[in-house]
């Protein structure tokens, strides 16, 4: 640099190389800007018609799903305003399972409310009181929309169950939601406990075995291990089962020791009294009842050649996080080393069986009688990609499932919940006094997003459908919404499309919170990035400027 110009303003207080954006047009319209590219993005797979994404990551690893919370999370977001959005989107994906893209497309559909707002000259402020009063009153209408009677289900009903999940699968897996739905519900009766506010996610596993159709799938009560046994003993019934966590080999001793042999005699014996060893601790075991063994580390081969003898099953679980799940559906305890289980260490199974499942050897570990322990969907597929969206689907019924435990209120689905919110807070702007009436109208406004998506996404005509929706909700049919195999409006409570109520209300809260927080900024300040070469930039040396 030759010209050596002093820095004046805020530059001359801040350290060299940082940006400084201020005021409505470099802040708050850049960052409504990203967030509406975002919402861009989700928007298109909104829905049962939604259009699937193929997302690559850095590590070259590929995605094709329409499920938004995977898609925000593998699209590795720079930018900070946007980020709240996957935040935000995040937090719904993990509190209910369901409605991270109509959190993600709302909050970018407000954000560019707002930018119209702010471009007729409202300050973001008046837009954030507006948007809070609309928020809080939409929570009032949305609780006025909940079906009557559904306060109270049986979570044990399988019929109540499907027809409360079937939305949350369909909008992954459209036209295959009855088959899911089916196989899960089967699936959470089974590991449901007596408190249903108690149900743990973590207890239904996913089996992902290529070949076959989705109509091959089954649910199987226990564990599905994608290994072989190790010996040759490949099944067992109503077998006592022993849990050793450090695998099962003679322990090397934790002193070095240096032993001194003589003659050929003494060698013999001391291997001999090595295979004794072995065999003692092997005897132990199979006389405290157990026919099966299950071990955390390797196998050794003299152990295994014993455990042959005894007619031992011994399975092998590598990973530690499935072999506290196996005890978890036994019920045993895992031992440290090799010794004589205590008949209270022991577990129990009805069946281990080695199957060829399309061409891969499974260990199949049933429990029936052990109550609500594990199940496992066994789910089919032609490739990976298509397996890997099935267990997502599943994943989003067992998480709607569990919202239901705690708390079953639902309202009607296919975009009929949302009219009906434009249509009230709409009148409800009239209302109130103050620039914030503006802000609380474009809020109404913001939810025609919803079914405008939905009909596009179907390919079908956005206005006539949303203004048709509108004249029969003005005429009180508060639950007419879009069939969208036909292309029409109708009730929904005759198609059975119904939401949870809490992923509404979270969806909506998150997103308008989202919205508002990204409203709130009207500086940004950015520090020069740390050195060192970052990902996929220019090998160092090589100057920027």
């Amino acid at each position: 640099m030759g010209f050596n110009i002093q820095p004046y303003g805020i530059q001359s207080m801040l350290k060299e190389g940082h940006k400084h954006l201020s005021g409505l047009d470099e802040a708050v319209l850049k960052n409504i800007d990203a967030c509406k590219q975002l919402s861009t993005i989700t928007r298109t797979s909104l829905g049962p018609n939604g259009m699937n994404k193929m997302v690559i990551n850095h590590l070259d690893k590929l995605f094709v799903t329409n499920d938004a919370a995977t898609i925000v999370n593998e699209l590795e977001v720079q930018h900070p305003a946007a980020k709240v959005l996957v935040l935000a989107g995040k937090a719904q994906q993990e509190e209910i399972g369901d409605g991270a893209n109509l959190t993600i497309s709302f909050a970018g559909e407000l954000l560019q409310g707002a930018e119209e707002l702010i471009r007729m000259g409202l300050h973001p402020s008046e837009i954030i009181s507006g948007y809070t009063k609309a928020i809080n009153k939409t929570v009032q209408i949305l609780d006025d929309l909940v079906e009557e009677g559904s306060e109270t289900m049986d979570v044990r009903d399988k019929e109540q169950i499907v027809s409360r999940m079937k939305a949350a699968v369909a909008s992954k897996q459209f036209g295959l939601e009855n088959t899911i739905c089916s196989l899960v519900a089967d699936a959470c009766i089974q590991v449901c406990p007596k408190n249903p506010a108690n149900f743990n996610v973590d207890n239904i596993r996913v089996a992902k075995l290529l070949g076959g159709g989705l109509h091959n799938s089954t649910v199987v009560r226990g564990m599905v291990l994608k290994s072989d046994a190790v010996g040759t003993v490949k099944q067992a019934e109503k077998a006592k089962v022993a849990v050793f966590a450090g695998g099962v080999d003679t322990s090397a001793t934790e002193t070095k020791g240096t032993v001194l042999i003589h003659s050929a005699e003494q060698l013999e014996n001391y291997s001999k009294s090595e295979e004794a060893k072995i065999e003692e601790l092997i005897k132990a075991v199979a006389d405290s009842g157990a026919k099966v063994i299950v071990s955390g580390g390797a196998v050794g081969e003299m152990a295994l050649h014993f455990c042959e003898r005894y007619k031992l099953v011994v399975l092998k679980i590598s990973s530690k996080f499935e072999l506290r799940r196996f005890c978890r559906t036994t019920g045993s305890v895992a031992m440290l080393k090799l010794s004589q289980p205590n008949p209270d260490d022991l577990g129990y199974v009805d069946s281990v069986s080695v199957q060829e499942i399309g061409g891969v050897r499974v260990t199949i570990v049933k429990n029936e009688e052990g109550g609500n322990s594990v199940a496992t969907v066994v789910l089919r597929g032609s490739t990976d990609s298509i397996l890997d969206d099935l267990e997502r689907a599943v994943d989003d019924g067992v998480n709607t499932y569990k919202a239901m435990c705690r708390d079953s209120r639902i309202v009607p689905g296919a975009a009929a919940t949302e009219i009906e919110l434009a249509k009230r807070v709409k009148d409800f702007s009239f209302g109130e006094t103050g620039l914030d009436q503006y802000a609380i109208a474009k809020f109404a406004e913001s939810f025609e997003m919803i079914p405008r998506t939905l009909a596009e996404n179907a390919g079908l005509n956005a206005m006539e459908i949303i203004s048709s929706l509108y004249a029969e909700h003005a005429s009180g049919n508060a639950k007419v919404g879009i069939d969208l195999e036909e292309g029409v409006c109708k009730d929904v409570s005759t198609l059975g499309i119904w939401d949870l109520h809490v992923t509404k209300l979270f969806a909506l809260k998150y997103a308008a919170d989202a919205a508002c927080t990204v409203l709130r900024v009207d500086q940004i300040i950015m520090a020069k990035p740390a050195g060192g070469p970052r990902r996929g930039e220019q090998p160092a040396g090589a100057d920027e400027d």
